[in-house]
């Protein structure tokens, strides 16, 4: 019988046993990498790669998308004033670097702004001379594009649905 599972007549006597059996080597460290280090590695480099990347984001571009969400909630309030006033509500871009709406309540005509945040943004109607933004809840397809210097982006709606951006593929002709 093995003198480990024996007890001993003295508790202060501590038994210690091979762990390996003879001939053996010992067992060297694995070579590589783990999973988790491997995964923090590609973690760093993504996150380094999404800084960079928007770090070098045009700006004319920024500020195209910005102009063409302002000019989508312009439309909608004023889509919206012409349907609780229930008036005739047009816009239309003007050649000195503004826009108009034409039809509001003087009031709120003077809440809503009449330039561009960039003073190079211009606009084009595509199809029409202006936009018909009311009163009634259906209106035509229509769309707007802006543009600043070589990139443009068109805002529209088909004329259920609420003006947004929209893309090349989605845009949405004029009728």
């Amino acid at each position: 019988m093995c003198s480990a599972l024996v007890p001993t007549g003295s508790p202060a006597v501590k038994v210690t046993t091979q762990t390996s059996v003879p001939g053996n080597k010992p067992r060297r460290a694995a070579a590589g990498f783990t999973l988790l280090e491997l995964m923090v590695v590609v973690l760093i480099v993504a996150v380094a790669t999404a800084t960079v990347a928007l770090s070098l984001r045009d700006r004319s571009q920024s500020k195209l998308e910005e102009e063409g969400a302002r000019l989508s909630a312009l439309l909608e309030t004023a889509r919206t004033q012409s349907r609780i006033v229930g008036t005739d509500v047009r816009w239309k871009p003007l050649t000195t670097g503004g826009f108009q709406f034409l039809g509001l309540p003087a009031l709120a005509s003077k809440e809503l702004p009449s330039h561009w945040l960039d003073s190079d943004t211009t606009a084009t109607i595509v199809g029409a001379p202006l936009l018909l933004l009311g009163p009634e809840p259906l209106l035509p397809a229509q769309r707007v594009v802006l543009h600043l210097g070589e990139r443009e982006i068109a805002v529209g709606t088909d004329g259920l649905a609420p003006f947004q951006i929209v893309g090349a593929a989605d845009a949405v002709p004029a009728q």
